[in-house]
């Protein structure tokens, strides 16, 4: 059996999201509580968008989904309350599918990062965003490599929760692009609770959806 369809959902909007959005512009170098970046829950928000999810779900064909999904808590109760409007399902938990780590710059703001690692700043301009390594972090391309060994494993209609990293990497290595396609298609950014899908169409997989939004229309609050 092959991959016959694939359809990514972002997690709905995280604690560390809406405290990261909060404190743009300002002159703070840190967000968040400090909570471990694979224990951020989602917020009041973010639950809201994952059982917005479940309805689409729900109005889609009846199908025997494969679902897998980030062991991180953000993504697990994006799962959970999406997975509610399709009956029981079996959730396979992969690590591959977990979020870019950015290692030493994890909880920092922009300004934060600049200010206590200024050598970085001039490091990521030379190397470029998808090839920068923050220091104990992980590369765009690393997160590319731990997907590359989990595609092909992937057959029947496939059902994955995960990050924006995620996504953008698997739309990367399905669509055979390059550096700088990716980038350009990544300034528009994986919306949480957004829809990216791929249908097989003869011998490959065709885009169908990408970051798409239209269920979280109705929602109150912010779309990140």
């Amino acid at each position: 059996m092959t991959l016959q369809s694939l359809t990514m959902i972002r997690h709905g909007e995280s604690a560390s999201n809406a405290a990261a959005a909060l404190l743009a512009g300002t002159d703070a170098e840190e967000f968040g509580d400090g909570t471990r970046d694979p224990d951020v829950p989602l917020t009041d928000l973010g639950r809201r968008q994952a059982t917005a999810v479940g309805a689409w779900l729900a109005g889609q064909s009846d199908r025997e989904w494969t679902v897998l999904c980030s062991p991180y808590r953000r993504a697990r109760e994006t799962a959970s309350l999406a997975l509610e409007f399709i009956g029981p399902a079996a959730v396979r938990s992969d690590e591959r599918l977990r979020d870019r780590d950015i290692g030493t710059l994890q909880g920092l703001t922009d300004l934060g990062w600049r200010r206590r690692y200024p050598g970085e700043q001039a490091r990521r301009e030379r190397l470029g965003r998808f090839y920068y390594r923050p220091p104990g972090g992980e590369s765009w391309t690393d997160v590319a490599l731990r997907l590359r060994t989990l595609l092909p494993e992937l057959d029947g209609h496939v059902l994955i929760f995960a990050h924006d990293i995620v996504v953008v990497m698997t739309r990367y290595i399905i669509e055979g692009l390059d550096e700088q396609a990716i980038l350009a298609i990544e300034r528009n950014q994986i919306r949480n609770g957004s829809i990216s899908r791929w249908a097989r169409t003869g011998a490959g997989l065709t885009r169908v959806d990408y970051n798409a939004t239209a269920h979280l229309d109705r929602l109150d609050g912010r779309v990140l």
